[in-house]
């Protein structure tokens, strides 16, 4: 059983180093060769080596809307798409104007798209954050297919909901970033929760 985020000795960041913890996946030197086989092909390496420019550059210089742009840049991406919460419509909006400033192509799906009432697909009444009255369901994968058909280079997250971002991952073609994590309780910052978890936020 891996339980990386229990290690005290990280021997993975060490050159050459063979002293490895009994349950370290590092133990199957295969399966590291298998998955660095997967970086030679053209379109994971050349993403990922943009990615790692991107790091190298603007380390603890960027804010990450920049780092997107950048890696855009560098893959020559033209055209971005921005699936985001009906919450953060005011943040979508920044981002994706600030984005055409720097000369890319924005298109974007709002949550609520296709306004399909909850009751719908089953979600029940009591599911709903006002039982009684109409709620438009979030449809991510309407999102995802949206982004499709206009044949984005990049998506980008701004704020859905937990799981519903994960179904957008999952039917997106391109690839995601996520520029905003939702949290309704920390404004938006979901590592607060993690830096008080020991003293003020109890779970």
């Amino acid at each position: 059983m891996m339980i990386c985020d229990m290690c005290g000795t990280r021997e993975c960041k060490q050159e050459n180093n063979e002293r490895y913890h009994k349950n370290c996946p590092m133990n199957d030197r295969r399966f590291f060769e298998s998955v660095r086989e997967e970086y030679a092909s053209d379109e994971v390496r050349d993403f990922y080596l943009a990615c790692s420019a991107v790091e190298a550059e603007g380390y603890c210089k960027w804010p990450r809307l920049r780092e997107i742009i950048e890696l855009c840049g560098k893959m020559g991406y033209k055209k971005v798409g921005i699936a985001f919460c009906m919450g953060l419509h005011g943040e979508a909006e920044a981002a994706a104007r600030i984005m055409r400033q720097k000369g890319l192509e924005v298109v974007s799906a709002m949550c609520k798209t296709g306004g399909v009432a909850k009751e719908t697909v089953g979600i029940p009444e009591h599911d709903k954050i006002r039982p009684g009255e109409f709620e438009p369901m979030c449809n991510p994968i309407a999102q995802a297919r949206l982004l499709n058909r206009e044949k984005t280079d990049l998506n980008v997250v701004v704020g859905l909901c937990v799981g519903h971002d994960s179904l957008f991952y999952k039917h997106a073609d391109a690839y995601v970033t996520t520029l905003v994590t939702k949290d309704r309780v920390l404004a938006h910052n979901p590592a607060g929760a993690l830096y008080c978890a020991d003293t003020y936020l109890k779970f």
